[in-house]
Formats: structure tokens, C-alpha cells, sequence
């Protein structure tokens, strides 16, 4: 069946993107991980990469327009006679069919992690209704196939309104909560659940419309359970759960309610012991380190490169870095938003000699600068990883890898050797 090929969200702040170009045309074959086309937003130009094999058709965007994030703009079909228009998509930034009920102010939409993420699972709200926030404060966390991330607020306010409950899934850009300048009168709490129903269903009486909106601190109804079977838990108690060897299977299995906090570790903790040698869980994360940059070196290192020495690519620099701290030379991925490229670190280790490759990586560098994503805390993959996220005055580096991959040693002077690269990227010469 043909799949949709949709604009991405590149950024918290990002509502649309240009189309810059694209590098297929309509009728052309094309495998998955090919490039398809080039966006635009306010910080990046990136290239896009195709989900699905088949016949690029159905495309409806042009290069030089504007496309709302989480509009599709073509198809890949199973066939190049395909070439129906491709079908709109509602507008994801929208709240709901009674936005006229809503406060005024900025919406915070589900943010979109990945090319084939199109949705996301809130895991627990770090706010109230009726609080004030900071743009950097921590406002949810979000669970993903791979990774539970916390989501900032992005602006200054306070928190007028929430649109989904812990433990329901909320589609990708679609509004989470909104953003006041002013304090609200009548903070609003509702659920993805009334949002659905108030879209479908005729117009109730207003009454049914104020059961909605509590105007009163009542008691939060018990978090809906996952269907999915994910277990809702915030970054802080995985990490610490992990570290102590503890399993958050436990505290389902004796029925304590989502989502779990770093306050429910010590009900793990009493609760009996099933076995005295528990097995480690396949793919747990060993090692997490955390290095924080100051300053913005890199920006400066890639336009002097640039000028300097002719490299371009911004990615061959990340990846040459990144290689260089590697213990010997091997093959770096760099990620953002589901489109990787590989490169070849040479034995040299000079960046000149970086090169694209298809060979199987020894270290993945994800760059989620630009994003409002700060403190991840990823599943581990089969191999190490550097996640690059955006603080306000440098860069936090986020180092995790699983266990038997490398000593603790051994991850950390990769990290340490990798952030002094960072904040100061001349050390490594060409």
C-alpha cells in the first residue's frame, strides 16, 4: 500500500518548513534511506530521507513552498502509474475542534523524534495547570519506540492549559498545552479522549463542555494504562533503576499505578525479591554520562573550515571529531531525525581525509541541537552513542552505551576527549 511522505518537524518552535528541492522526481524509483528532498526551517537545511522502497508519485508541494509540518506532500507507491494527488492532511498544529473554549496563548505541540514517528506517548506532566513556567523549564516527558525524552516549555508564562493525560498518546504537532503571558482564570485539563469526541460528535450543551474544564483542584483521574504495554516511568527512575539493577516490570506486576517517579524507587526496593540472581535485561544502558560545553565553538570551527580548507559539510566535521576520539579509527554515523550518513574516519585522523561510506558504524553522533529535546536518556543501541543536545549558554554531550560494549574507562575519556574537541575544535588540526 503507498506510503505518505510527510514534512517533518525539525524543532519544538518549527511549524513549517520550504521545500527546498527535490532530488527525486515523480515516476522514479526510489529505496528506503534515499534522499528525497531538501528542507528549510529557520536554523537548518537537511535532506530527508524516504521510509519506504517503491515510485515516488502523488507529489503536491513544490520547491519554494511552505508546508505546515505533518502535511503529506507525496506518496511512495507501489507502482509509478500511481500518480494520484497525494491526500491533505489535517492541520496538526491545530488543538481541536474547541479551540474557542481554549485560553489564549502558545501552543506546545507533540514534538516528532523520528522521520517514521507519528505519534507520541506522554509519560507524566512536570507541571500543573495555573503554574508559571520558564521557556527552559521541564513541562513532560514523552516516550517514543526507543526513547523517553524531556519536553521544555519553550517560552515564558504559565501554564493555561494541558490536552492530554499521562499514559495517552498524542499525535505528532498536535497541541499538548498552551502557554499564557497572563495568569488564567480557569486553568484547562483535558484529555486526547475529549479532544476526539468533540470533533466527531455534534455540539452538547454547555454544560457537558464545563465538565470539562474543572475550575477546581479535583483530584487528577487515575493515569490510563498503556495499551501498548510501554511502562510509563520518568528519565531520572530508569536511569537510577538501571544503575541499581532493579526492574520496573516489578512495580506492574504488583499493580502500582502509573506513571512511576524517582518517589516510587523505594517501593521497588521493598518489594520481595523474586530471585537472587536477577538476569540483566538485554540492551540495558551501562554507561550514561553527561559533559557539558560551554560556549558555541563549533559554529566558528565550521566556518573556518569552510573558508579555510573548503569543507563544507558541516557533517564531516561532526563525524571527524567525533572519530577522532574513537580509540582507533573506525566509521561514525551522524543522525538527525531518522536520516543518517556514515563516515570513514582515516588512520591519519585528519578531517580532510573524512569520507562517506556504507560501512557499518562503530559509534552513532546524534545532533538534536536546535531541538527542544535537553536531557535524553535513550535505550541503548548496539552501539555506543554521543547525543548533542542545545543548552542556553553551550552544549550538553550525552554519552550512552550497553553493557559489554566498553568499559567505563573506556567511555569515559571517549566522552572526555570528544567534548574537549568540541569546545575547542582546533586542537584538532587538519
Amino acid at each position: 500500500m503507498p506510503h505518505d511522505v510527510t514534512m517533518p518537524q525539525l524543532g519544538m518552535a518549527q511549524d513549517a518548513g520550504k521545500i527546498v528541492s527535490w532530488l527525486k522526481s515523480p515516476g522514479d524509483p526510489v529505496s528506503k534511506g534515499d534522499a528525497l528532498f531538501e528542507v528549510e526551517t529557520d536554523k537548518a537545511t537537511m535532506e530527508v530521507e524516504a521510509q519506504a522502497s517503491g515510485y515516488l508519485t502523488g507529489v503536491s508541494a513544490s520547491e519554494g513552498e511552505d508546508v505546515a509540518v505533518g502535511s503529506v506532500i507525496a506518496r511512495i507507491s507501489d507502482s509509478a502509474d500511481d500518480d494520484g494527488p497525494a491526500p491533505d492532511a489535517p492541520a496538526p498544529a491545530e488543538p481541536d475542534g474547541t479551540s474557542d473554549a481554549l485560553p489564549e496563548g502558545k501552543p506546545v505541540t507533540m514534538p516528532q523524534l523520528g522521520m517514521a514517528q507519528d505519534s507520541g506517548l506522554l509519560v507524566s506532566w512536570q507541571k500543573s495547570p495555573g503554574d508559571p513556567v520558564k521557556s527552559d523549564d521541564v513541562l513532560f516527558e514523552v516516550e517514543t519506540d526507543k526513547s523517553t525524552m524531556e519536553v521544555e516549555a519553550g517560552s515564558d508564562g504559565y501554564l493555561a492549559a494541558t490536552l492530554a493525560q499521562a499514559g495517552e498518546e498524542v499525535p505528532v504537532g498536535h497541541a499538548v498545552a498552551i502557554i499564557s503571558a497572563d495568569t488564567p482564570d480557569t486553568p484547562v485539563s483535558r484529555s486526547v479522549a475529549v479532544r476526539t469526541t468533540a470533533a466527531s460528535e455534534p455540539a452538547q450543551p454547555a454544560a457537558a463542555e464545563t465538565a470539562t474544564r474543572p475550575e477546581t483542584a479535583a483530584p487528577a483521574p487515575p493515569a490510563p494504562q498503556p495499551a501498548s504495554g510501554r511502562i510509563l516511568a520518568s528519565p531520572k527512575l530508569r536511569r537510577l533503576a538501571l544503575e541499581q539493577g532493579l526492574d520496573l516490570s516489578r512495580l506492574v506486576e504488583a499493580g502500582h499505578p502509573q506513571p512511576y517517579h524517582v518517589r516510587d524507587l523505594e517501593v521497588l526496593k521493598a518489594l520481595p525479591q523474586v530471585s537472587a540472581h536477577p538476569e540483566v535485561t538485554a540492551g540495558a544502558t551501562a554507561h550514561h554520562l553527561v559533559a557539558k560545553v560551554s560556549g558555541d565553538a563549533l559554529t566558528d570551527f565550521t566556518q573556518w573550515a569552510a573558508d579555510a580548507h573548503g569543507l563544507t559539510d558541516a557533517d564531516v566535521l561532526l563525524a571527524g571529531l567525533a572519530g577522532a576520539a574513537l580509540p582507533a579509527a573506525g566509521t561514525v554515523a551522524v543522525e538527525r531525525f531518522g536520516a543518517s550518513t556514515s563516515y570513514a574516519m582515516p588512520d591519519t585522523r585528519r578531517l580532510s581525509g573524512v569520507a562517506r561510506t556504507d560501512a557499518a558504524p562503530d559509534l552513532i553522533l546524534r545532533d538534536l541541537r536546535g531541538t527542544a529535546i535537553r536531557q535524553p536518556h535513550m535505550a541503548a543501541d548496539g552501539i555506543p552513542v554521543l547525543t548533542l543536545t542545545q543548552r542556553r549558554k553551550g552544549v550538553r554531550i550525552t554519552m550512552e552505551c550497553a553493557a559489554g560494549q566498553m568499559t567505563a574507562q573506556g567511555a569515559i575519556q571517549l566522552l572526555t576527549d570528544f567534548a574537549g574537541m568540541v569546545e575547542q575544535p582546533l586542537r584538532h588540526l587538519l
